[in-house]
């Protein structure tokens, strides 16, 4: 019943946002949800992420940070998780996740002092070993790529530094770039707002988002904290949706993920009477705000006696209320005061609010900071956006004509591209892939586009034997279409050229081809000796064109039976040619 009153109140938010809505109870959302999973809160996050498996489909564990190490004089990625959950080897929460499907990118974060990170970048030596160390990281644990999120240029350096910082930045980039995408790996960015630079407000521009837009694979923006020092939103829509504006500009929309809060921010405006000296420097106006996750948004406001209310500009919640502190004096005198607070988060209608630019832009999707602050109702609002915006079921039903060839003869491929109520699905590029037994990727075997009735058909020739598969690329419109694997042997071609007779004790020679052609390929000659097949002689190598020459000794007058055998190796199997009659005179 539970599941059930969260489904119709996120139909009503997302409703009220005019967003469309589908009814169809089986249909999949699209994965449009990413986030952190921090070191600190495993034991929230990493549920919350399994329990909503339907809409995540990578994860960024809050995992790693970057140290400078005085004694090496280097920086080394300093692992938090270990420390931080000794009794849980790191082994269980990263089998937990890939067994569930997700792409892992880890992020590291800029632990370093004040300018030393800015520093080492701008040092080509020192930034080739900071390269070296991530991708070590992403080698050893079979990561699917590594998250960069260093806010010590933004936050701690000081504007004034970004002009220099910016050029070392975007070496870095690409460096990591080039090496991550050499073993098939992504590269991720989390980076605070960039603007429009023709604006007057730029935003954080030392990230430099167009010279990295070609190197890097997403774009993760932070859009959140706006008000920080201050009391109002934490990241107004409309705000949000500029920097998004500007980023879909100067990249494929497809690398953009918006931001969204699991946490909201609290802070005084007001104060009457003299504060206890515990409090006394937090309880004042212009302290730093206190902060509180999104899911005890609600109790800590009616503790309070406030109903919070949605800011239709902003789009996000706020309540105010008075809370009384009560102590003593530095002095040890009784004291109270009053303060006056404000607070402001995003709920499941900002969340869903936030999806939205998803389909308005078709950007790759919204990343939580965190995963496990929500409240059970944002998460179910993000659910009914992204079913509304889910992608066709593409169904691939495929045939081979034959499962085992000679080497050099082609199968027939013929396959049918559909959707869910049976369309075809019409003029997509189809790749017809092979894999081999040790290979750890799919390679290309052949392309072909499918006609208007979303067939297709091809003959493809297959240089081993491999498992073939049909398969054509997700789109924003349609999910990826996969057929089932058909494994497919092919036996060498062996041609034999041998005399139809010989004089009786004379010899005689046999020749012949192996395809493929392949130098040191064993090759016997047999002689059927009653019902058994005997070696004739010793057996000799294949040279370099893959053709051989076997000498048949002198025999006794008859009909002789011979057969030729290639001897099974790495890589092919037994092959026997037809067997063959000699007439000895």
């Amino acid at each position: 019943m539970k599941k059930l009153s969260l489904f119709f109140a996120a139909i009503f938010f997302i409703s009220a946002l005019g967003i469309p809505v589908t009814q169809a109870d089986d249909n999949p959302p699209r994965k449009i949800m990413t986030g952190w999973v921090p070191y600190y809160s495993m034991k929230t996050a990493l549920p919350d992420v399994l329990n909503n498996i339907d809409l995540i489909k990578e994860v960024m564990p809050f995992w790693y940070t970057l140290k400078f190490d005085g004694k090496a004089k280097a920086a080394v990625v300093t692992d938090l998780y270990a420390p931080a959950n000794p009794s849980i080897p790191i082994s269980e929460p990263l089998t937990a996740m890939r067994n569930a499907g997700l792409s892992i990118i880890p992020t590291i974060t800029d632990g370093t002092d004040k300018l030393v990170l800015a520093g080492l970048l701008k040092n080509p030596t020192s930034r080739t070993q900071i390269v070296s160390s991530i991708m070590n990281l992403v080698r050893t644990n079979n990561y699917d790529g590594i998250d960069l999120d260093f806010e010590g240029f933004a936050f701690v350096d000081g504007n004034t530094t970004w002009t220099s910082t910016a050029p070392s930045w975007i070496a870095f980039v690409k460096e990591l770039s080039e090496a991550l995408h050499a073993e098939k790996k992504l590269l991720s960015v989390s980076s605070p707002y960039v603007l429009n630079p023709n604006d007057a407000q730029k935003g954080y521009y030392v990230y430099a988002w167009a010279a990295i837009a070609s190197s890097i694979d997403k774009l993760r923006i932070m859009t959140y904290d706006y008000s920080v020092s201050k009391v109002g939103p934490l990241g107004p829509i409309t705000w949000a949706e500029r920097t998004v504006q500007y980023a879909i500009s100067i990249m494929p929309a497809s690398k953009v993920f918006v931001g969204v809060p699991g946490y909201g921010r609290d802070w005084v405006t007001a104060v009457t009477g003299v504060c206890p000296s515990n409090v006394v420097n937090a309880i004042k106006p212009g302290a730093k705000a206190a902060t509180f996750v999104m899911r005890d948004a609600v109790a800590l406001a009616a503790t309070y006696g406030a109903v919070p209310t949605y800011d239709e500009k902003s789009g996000e919640m706020t309540f105010s209320y008075q809370k009384v502190y009560n102590g003593t004096t530095a002095t040890g005198l009784a004291t109270s005061c009053t303060a006056s607070r404000t607070a402001w988060y995003q709920d499941a209608r900002g969340w869903a609010l936030r999806a939205a630019l998803v389909t308005k832009y078709r950007i790759g999707g919204i990343t939580a900071w965190t995963f496990g602050m929500e409240e059970p109702l944002a998460m179910e609002s993000i659910r009914q956006v992204a079913k509304s915006i889910a992608p066709d079921q593409v169904s691939v039903t495929a045939a081979i004509n034959q499962t085992t060839i000679d080497y050099g003869n082609p199968i027939s491929v013929t396959a049918t591209f559909t959707i869910k109520d049976k369309s075809p699905v019409a003029g997509v590029p189809v790749r017809i892939e092979g894999k081999s037994a040790g290979d750890t990727n799919w390679r290309t075997l052949a392309t072909v586009t499918t006609g208007t009735d979303g067939k297709i058909e091809k003959a493809v020739l297959v240089g081993k034997s491999t498992a073939v598969r049909i398969y054509s690329e997700a789109t924003w419109e349609r999910t990826e279409g996969v057929s089932s694997e058909f494994p497919i042997t092919v036996n060498r071609l062996l041609v034999v050229s041998a005399p139809g007779t010989m004089k009786a004790s004379t010899s005689a020679t046999v020749t012949g081809n192996i395809r493929p052609r392949i130098a040191g390929a064993a090759v016997q000659l047999e002689k059927l000796v009653g019902k058994e097949w005997k070696p004739v002689d010793l057996s000799v190598l294949s040279d370099a064109q893959g053709n051989f020459t076997l000498t048949i000794g002198g025999q006794q007058r008859g009909v002789i039976s011979f057969r030729v055998t290639v001897a099974a190796d790495s890589l092919w199997s037994v092959v026997t040619s037809p067997t063959f009659n000699i007439i000895i005179r």
